[in-house]
């Protein structure tokens, strides 16, 4: 079951540039982010010492190196990183692992799975219709 919004991320060529904005235009602040395999930021509303409370993740292209970024989300084309095409994802909390992933296989749709131990967090990750990227966040103790 789908719980609340969780955060949206962006996908930049610019990490200075989008930081600034989120910070100085928006009043909002960088905080800790998991040691993911590609450059980033989460961006907080409120106290960087809960998670939940990272509701941009800005993800950078490391061009020397995409990589681990690749290995994790998916290539996108950098020429189609403007305007909408830019968010990379919408993530959710939720609970019932289980069940959604029953509900997904009967539907015949396989989703990318991760876990985010530093988070407790286990994570669904699913195309919608129109290529936008779903992640459903499920605490990790349901795996």
């Amino acid at each position: 079951m789908i719980e609340s919004l969780n955060h949206f991320s962006i996908r930049t060529t610019d990490l200075e540039a989008t930081r600034r904005f989120y910070e100085d235009v928006l009043g909002l602040k960088v905080g800790p982010r998991p040691d993911f395999p590609f450059p980033g930021l989460w961006i907080y509303s409120g106290d960087t010492s809960k998670p939940y409370n990272a509701v941009v993740h800005i993800i950078g292209i490391d061009r020397d190196d995409p990589s681990g970024l690749k290995a994790y989300l998916g290539d996108r084309e950098e020429q189609s990183l403007h305007g909408s095409g830019a968010l990379d994802h919408i993530a959710f909390f939720a609970s019932g692992l289980a069940e959604m992933q029953q509900h997904l296989q009967g539907l015949g749709i396989e989703p990318r799975s991760r876990t985010v131990p530093s988070l407790g967090l286990h994570q669904l990750f699913l195309d919608d219709p129109n290529g936008i990227v779903i992640e459903l966040n499920y605490p990790a103790n349901e795996k």
